[in-house]
C-alpha cells in the first residue's frame, strides 16, 4: 500500500513539474514574437527605407519603434512589414512602408511641430509623426476606421495625437494654423482650405489627380506664396466627401 502510494505521489509531482515547464515555455514564446516582429521593423527599414535614400534620423527611428503589424488585420500581421500597402477593410489600404517614410521625411519635421493629417485610415501615419511632432490632429470620414484607430492608438499610448470622425476637406479651422499638413487620399485638385490653414514656412505633401496621381509637395513661404514640387508618381484611394464636388 506505502508503495502504491509513493507511486502515485511520484506521478503527480512529474506532472506536476511538466506543467510548471509548459507554463514557462508558454511564457517564454511571448518574447520570441515581439522580437520577431522588432527585427522585421529594422529590416524594414535597412532594406526598403534607408537603403531608397530616406536619411532623416527620425523618421527612421520612428519607424523602427512604431509596431506596423498591430494597424493591420489579424491575417495579415505575418505580411505587415513588406514593401506593399495592405487592405485595413472599407475598401481602404495601409500604405507602403517607403511612401509613408518619403511623406513625413518631406515635411522635414523637427520636433515641437503641430501636423494635421487628412485620412487617418488606420492610424499608422499619425503614430510616425506622433513619433516626432508634438501634436497631431488627424481625420478620417469612414466612422468605423476613424473609431478603430482612435482607440488603437490609445492603446499604444499615443497621447498625442487626436482623432475626429469627420469630412477633411475643410481641415481643422479650430486648430489652425498648422507647421505641416499631410493628406493620405487624393484628391483631383488641392483643396484651398488647407492651404489657407498651413503656418508660414509650413509645409504640405499630398497626392493629387484621378486615374494619374501625382505626390506634391507644398511650401508657404514667409509672404504666403505657395512653391510645388512634385515628388514621385503614386496610387492612393481617392479622397471622398466634399473634395468629389468641388472642382479645381
Amino acid at each position: 500500500m506505502r508503495k502504491l502510494f509513493s507511486m502515485i505521489l511520484l506521478v503527480l509531482v512529474i506532472e506536476a513539474c511538466g506543467q510548471n515547464q509548459s507554463d514557462r515555455l508558454d511564457h517564454s514564446t511571448e518574447k520570441p514574437i515581439q522580437d520577431k516582429y522588432e527585427a522585421l521593423r529594422y529590416e524594414m527599414v535597412d532594406k526598403q527605407i534607408q537603403r531608397r535614400g530616406i536619411k532623416d534620423s527620425l523618421v527612421l527611428n520612428a519607424m523602427r519603434k512604431v509596431p506596423r503589424h498591430e494597424f493591420v488585420p489579424e491575417h495579415l500581421k505575418a505580411v505587415a512589414y513588406i514593401d506593399r500597402p495592405l487592405p485595413i477593410g472599407e475598401a481602404q489600404t495601409i500604405s507602403q512602408p517607403y511612401i509613408v517614410a518619403i511623406m513625413t521625411e518631406s515635411l522635414e519635421l523637427t520636433g515641437g511641430e503641430k501636423v494635421l493629417e487628412i485620412g487617418t485610415g488606420s492610424g499608422y501615419q499619425a503614430a510616425i509623426l506622433a513619433e516626432i511632432a508634438e501634436e497631431v490632429y488627424t481625420i478620417e470620414i469612414i466612422h468605423s476606421l476613424g473609431n478603430h484607430a482612435a482607440q488603437l492608438l490609445k492603446k499604444l499610448d499615443y497621447q498625442n495625437v487626436h482623432v475626429k470622425i469627420g469630412d477633411g476637406y475643410q481641415g481643422l479651422p479650430e486648430k489652425a494654423p498648422f507647421d505641416a499638413i499631410i493628406v493620405t487620399a487624393a484628391p483631383n485638385h488641392i483643396p484651398e482650405p488647407l492651404i489657407q490653414q498651413l503656418k508660414k514656412g509650413g509645409k504640405m505633401i499630398i497626392p493629387v489627380g484621378d486615374f494619374y496621381q501625382e505626390l506634391i509637395l507644398l511650401h508657404k513661404d514667409e509672404n504666403n506664396k505657395i512653391h510645388r514640387k512634385s515628388i514621385l508618381p503614386v496610387i492612393f484611394v481617392p479622397m471622398t466627401g466634399e473634395a468629389q464636388k468641388e472642382k479645381p
